[in-house]
C-alpha cells in the first residue's frame, strides 16, 4: 500500500489546493491522499515518507505537477 499524504497550512488558505490535488490522484492514478492541515506556510506532498513536491519560495505546485511527481515517484 502507498502511503500518500498532502500536509497543507491552514491558516494560508492552502486546503482548497490540497483538495483540488487529493482529486486529481484519485482520477488520475487512483490513488487516495491524505489530507493533514498544518500551519507556517507548509504545502508538501509525501509519499511513504519523503517529500516528492513542496511549496518553496516563488513556486506552488500545481495539481497536474503533484500528479506528475508521484508518477514519477513510482516508478
Amino acid at each position: 500500500m502507498t502511503d500518500l499524504s498532502i500536509i497543507y497550512c491552514r491558516p494560508c488558505g492552502y486546503e482548497k489546493r490540497a483538495r483540488e490535488a487529493a482529486a486529481l490522484l484519485r482520477d488520475r492514478l487512483g490513488l487516495d491522499a491524505e489530507l493533514v492541515p498544518g500551519k507556517g506556510g507548509i504545502f508538501e506532498v509525501r509519499l511513504d515518507g519523503n517529500v516528492i513536491a513542496k511549496r518553496v519560495k516563488g513556486h506552488f505546485p500545481d495539481a497536474a505537477e503533484i500528479v506528475s511527481a508521484v508518477t514519477t515517484a513510482r516508478a
